[in-house]
């Protein structure tokens, strides 16, 4: 960790993706940020993929120490289905190509499958046309049904369900239809709950990315040749409205489960806010690039007070009426909103024509998120269309301090107005874990944090 210093949790997160993103890119600055491998290793316990999977070392790119992420592939998940083929399976022969090809990260999708690269086409010893499959249906189970952290379990199936639509999209099928081929299961599955992980420690409090490089070109896999940007990354983006650059370099700069990450985590496209930085991580990619390094940076930064504290703030309120929409999408259609970028989303019962009992979505969005949470309720809810209004707020300074307690240290989040503290509320979230893990009631956790907070005032 460049530069670091106790208090990462609970600031601003800038990234940097000048050589474009990928999942162990993203894992890697996090964890050189300061972001404890224990976090992710007790996440990749929990869905049976093993701590041991993970292999984190350091690296040199063109002059810059970063962390190096890599996944041990080998072997099976548990309960993982077997599919057997009567020919070298379409993900055996892609994975062929890609390990001896141009691309630069490890975690392609292409045809509905995860690729991952390996020097071995057959690394878990398996013969030909006898390989494990994970269709979506089962890798959503597997992370739900897994004891993670609440705000673990939410981004890692909100990633995974960005790379699912995207590839049911371009490949005109189903969500239900995707299928990840094992050795690219195994591999996006550590990726992405170990960074689900490692955000929820981290625990942003905003996300800012002024753009992410996706290189040029093209690819081959067993469709012939494609464009680059990966198309699935491009669909990935297109439907969060992020923001791409070329990069300059001819091969791909972002996978798929990069653009999900940073499609998932990025509240603003922006370039970084003003603030004083507090820690800086660099997370390797796989090859060596001729004119930078390759690495993706993240950036921990004290942005200071909220804009406009104690003053009028002007955000958009979306709201839309639903009469047809069954209560049980209403909780991940609230998850794809927040993940779009809302400051806030609630729910109101409301009465519609014809007396029928309804419900009203509302969302608070800021100028530059508008748009995508906009699309999210289009997308994730029985509407056909939506309203915006300016509304007006006051807002408090926040900010996170951690508090010592018998359960291990507790962030609290603290709200101000200039030196008077207004109000102190430990994070729920890791309150729940901290009483997982010692195997009290959530309340005394979150009453031993409370206490300590109040005894340093």
């Amino acid at each position: 960790m460049s530069g670091s210093e106790p208090g990462v949790r609970g600031r601003h997160l800038h990234v940097d993706c000048v050589s474009g993103a990928a999942g162990d890119m993203m894992l890697g600055a996090l964890i050189d940020v300061g972001v404890p491998v224990e976090v992710i290793g007790d996440a990749l316990d929990a869905i049976g993929a093993g701590r041991e999977r993970l292999r984190v070392t350091r690296v040199v790119k063109h002059g810059i120490a970063a962390v190096d992420v890599k996944v041990d592939t080998r072997g099976e998940l548990p309960g993982a289905p077997r599919h057997v083929h009567a020919e070298k399976t379409h993900a055996e022969r892609t994975h062929r190509d890609h390990a001896h090809g141009d691309h630069t990260h490890s975690d392609h999708v292409h045809d509905g499958h995860t690729h991952a690269h390996h020097a071995d086409p057959d690394p878990a010893g398996h013969a030909d046309g006898d390989h494990a499959h994970y269709h979506y249906a089962g890798i959503r189970r597997r992370i739900s049904d897994a004891k993670l952290t609440a705000g673990t379990q939410r981004r890692a199936l909100d990633i995974f369900d960005r790379i699912a639509r995207a590839e049911a999209t371009l490949h005109g099928t189903t969500v239900d239809d995707v299928v990840f081929h094992e050795v690219g299961a195994i591999d996006a599955l550590v990726d992405i709950v170990g960074t689900a992980a490692a955000l929820d420690w981290l625990g942003p409090g905003s996300v800012s990315c002024a753009s992410v490089a996706m290189g040029h070109g093209s690819l081959t896999c067993s469709h012939g040749v494609l464009p680059v940007p990966a198309p699935a990354a491009l669909e990935v983006l297109r439907e969060a409205g992020g923001v791409i650059a070329d990069g300059g370099v001819a091969r791909e700069l972002c996978t798929p489960t990069g653009a999900a990450i940073l499609a998932a985590t990025v509240t603003r496209w922006t370039a970084a806010p003003t603030g004083r930085p507090i820690a800086v991580g660099w997370g390797a990619g796989d090859v060596e690039l001729a004119d930078r390094p390759n690495a993706l940076r993240a950036v921990v930064l004290d942005a200071g007070p909220a804009p406009h504290t104690g003053q009028a703030d002007h955000v958009w309120q979306i709201d839309a009426n639903l009469d047809d929409m069954s209560p049980e999408l209403c909780g991940p259609a609230s998850d794809a909103v927040f993940a779009a970028g809302a400051l806030d989303v609630w729910w109101t019962s409301i009465t519609m024509k014809k007396g029928r009992p309804a419900l009203m979505i509302s969302a608070l969005a800021t100028g530059e998120t508008r748009s995508a949470v906009a699309a999210a309720i289009l997308r994730e809810t029985t509407t056909i269309g939506v309203r915006y209004a300016v509304r007006e707020r006051t807002v408090l300074a926040r900010a996170i301090r951690e508090v010592n307690t018998p359960y291990g240290a507790i962030p609290v989040k603290v709200a101000t107005d200039g030196d008077r503290t207004m109000n102190a509320a430990p994070e729920f979230d890791a309150c729940v874990a901290a009483a997982r893990l010692h195997g009290v009631p959530v309340k005394r956790v979150f009453a031993a944090a409370q206490a300590a907070f109040e005894a340093l005032r």
